[in-house]
């Protein structure tokens, strides 16, 4: 497709980040329509160019960005693909750009916040859902900062330059790599499931592969002479087989490391061009929103200092993180793999769950530190606003409780005063949907606690903290105080005939990643040194196994089922004592219960309308959602009633 120019050569003063903006796309958003009193919208699709300084101080974050090639300039280029979506006529908007760091590449502000139908590039009526983004005024934006993501339009990826030594040769650096086959298998990737891995500088080179039944049990290490590197050197292959339900892991040499950090920079710089006027209208201010992933990423964008411009200005002015729990990522360090997580069961052990891990900071008697997440926004005097939205799955699979609790777990701690935190009580790691899904992989049925409804209420309670300094609603969350949060054994989980109930969640230790990892983002020691565990805690439930502490869906205060953070494994696949990653469970009640509690379908949607009013008062849902929830709550007491 022939490129257009949207801004002509852009160039902008000496390390000021973005350098020009190509088009591919101009486009109006559904032939024209008009949104409310924004009226019609556009998307410009593109490609923007950066360069960078590796000497100035706002960079020096950027691991191994000295070792990048320079242009004649004595600048580190690199460039990233990006959408805008923005009102025809720039007075018509709210003057928020609402930019979403994409989640491995994809697009979801748009599902998450209008309800609609889920696209990576959105084009449907369907797809843009009620469009309640537009009607708010909101410009929309994303770039492409993960270097590993298959270059697959319409997903997003940055294309970062390798670091090499002065002399030209190769960085080289260990790796590690690890997979848990729901099947047996005879091959899996370097990479984390389908992103680029870093291949193996030379397969004839010393290298383990090691199996075990337990995240942290012991490994037995495989003969070399029963597995092999593949003839592209990006996978493991073992004629034998991998069998479903074990931990694989291979830890070997590679070489020409990325600078991975560059996809921070991009994000920082992009923003700070979009709210000076250089790539559209000027926005007065900037929301970032990232989910899971995504919101590690904003967790660690904060805690490495990249909220600040290179001239010192603040970036965003609010921090949306949802359902990335207490994490960070591999998303700025030397052989990073910013797709690998942390989950209960899959991708161990990653600089995902590593300390710091509150806003304030806390002193750690194990290791001597003593910091917080927010330390270097505070100190650089640009702090955004912040919601921390969570679920119940984050405690058990994200070590949520460490975000607002002391390292050891004994007690509360506090949030920053412009820090709100939502905990989803009875939630999955994303809305569930109703009727519930059963999948094969699962031993219970999937959560269908649609707590997405709360999103579109706290979306207008930030963009009033921003533009009027108007408080949003309190937090909500469970404590220690209030025995709303307990380790996994104290969880008084109601007996039910056949029900398995978890035995082991994700645990956090202190990882020993090597002496150079915290300050030049070099990894000496994998897999990491294990040091002893922080403590993990987890909802207290009801009689009927519902949390009692956090913010609840009419589906949770007026519940038809037991709604759980947690979901385990089907035998199918293996190791079924372990959690399943990312779901949690629905437990219906039976038909005597229901009609014992409610007798009506009438009564029982009257009090769910009822609960739905309460919240709309308190600013966590829209009034415009309610008829839309009761009539969600009918078909969940359809389908209870029917089964």
């Amino acid at each position: 497709m022939t490129r257009l120019l949207l801004l002509s050569a852009l160039t902008l003063p000496l390390a000021a980040g973005l350098v020009r903006i190509e088009v591919s796309e101009r486009s109006p958003i559904l032939d024209g329509k008009s949104f409310g009193s924004t009226g019609p919208y556009e998307r410009i699709i593109g490609v923007a160019h950066f360069a960078v300084d590796p000497t100035a101080e706002a960079n020096a974050p950027v691991a191994n960005v000295k070792l990048a090639p320079r242009n004649s300039k004595g600048l580190v280029e690199f460039h990233a693909d990006f959408v805008l979506m923005a009102p025809r006529d720039p007075a018509k908007g709210n003057g928020t750009v609402l930019f979403e760091v994409s989640n491995r590449g994809r697009k979801g502000i748009v599902h998450v916040f209008n309800r609609g139908a889920g696209s990576n590039d959105p084009r449907t009526g369907a797809d843009f859902g009620d469009g309640l983004l537009m009607e708010q005024g909101f410009q929309l934006a994303w770039l492409g900062w993960q270097f590993d993501v298959p270059r697959e339009p319409p997903l997003m990826s940055v294309t970062v330059p390798v670091a090499r030594h002065a002399n030209g040769a190769q960085v080289r650096g260990v790796v590690r790599s690890d997979y848990v086959p729901d099947e047996s298998l005879t091959r899996f990737s370097l990479g984390d499931r389908l992103f680029f891995p870093y291949k193996v500088a030379d397969p004839a080179a010393p290298a383990t592969l090691t199996e075990r039944t337990l995240a942290n049990g012991p490994r037995r290490e495989i003969p070399r002479t029963d597995w092999r590197f593949s003839a592209d050197r990006g996978a493991v292959e073992k004629p034998s087989g991998f069998e479903s339900g074990k931990i694989y892991e291979v830890v070997y040499q590679s070489e020409g490391p990325a600078v991975v950090g560059l996809g921070m920079a991009g994000v920082r710089d992009f923003i700070t061009a979009i709210k000076s006027g250089e790539v559209a209208p000027a926005a007065r201010r900037a929301l970032a929103f990232g989910s899971s992933q995504s919101g590690r990423f904003l967790r660690t964008f904060l805690y490495q200092g990249f909220n600040r411009s290179e001239k010192g200005g603040r970036v965003f002015d609010g921090v949306w993180v949802n359902v990335a729990g207490g994490g960070r990522g591999s998303f700025n360090h030397q052989f990073a793999q910013p797709s690998r997580d942390a989950r209960p069961f899959f991708n161990f052990y990653y600089p995902t769950d590593i300390y710091p891990f509150s806003d304030l900071p806390q002193s750690d008697p194990v290791t001597g530190l003593s910091e917080g997440l927010l330390d270097r926004a505070t100190r650089d005097g640009v702090l955004p606003k912040i919601f921390y939205t969570n679920s119940s799955y984050e405690y058990y699979g994200r070590a949520s409780s460490l975000m607002h609790t002391t390292l050891d777990g004994s007690a509360d701690a506090p949030l920053a005063p412009t820090s709100r935190l939502y905990v989803m009580a009875g939630g999955n790691h994303g809305p569930g949907g109703v009727p519930p899904a059963r999948s094969r992989n699962l031993q219970n049925l999937a959560n269908g606690n649609d707590w997405g409804w709360f999103e579109r209420g706290l979306l207008i309670a930030m963009q009033n903290w921003m533009v009027k300094d108007e408080p949003p609603p309190p937090s909500v969350h469970p404590t220690v105080a209030r025995g709303e949060l307990v380790p996994l054994a104290k969880v008084r989980f109601p007996k039910r005939d056949g029900m398995k109930t978890p035995v082991r969640l994700h645990d956090v230790y202190r990882l020993d990643f090597g002496p150079e990892f915290r300050t030049r983002g070099i990894v000496a020691n994998e897999p990491p040194r294990m040091g002893p565990a922080f403590g993990v805690l987890v909802p207290q439930v009801d009689a009927d196994g519902n949390d009692i502490g956090g913010l609840k869906t009419p589906q949770v205060a007026v519940p038809l089922a037991a709604h759980t953070g947690w979901n385990l494994r089907a035998p199918a696949i293996g190791a079924s004592e372990e959690l399943f990653s990312m779901s949690g469970s629905y437990l219906p009640f039976s038909r005597d219960e229901v009609l014992r509690r409610y007798g009506t379908k009438d009564r029982y949607l009257g009090l769910v309308r009822a609960e739905a009013r309460k919240l709309v008062r308190g600013r966590y849902l829209l009034e415009r959602d309610v008829a839309a929830m009761v009539a969600q709550s009918g078909k969940e007491w359809d389908f209870v009633m029917g089964k």
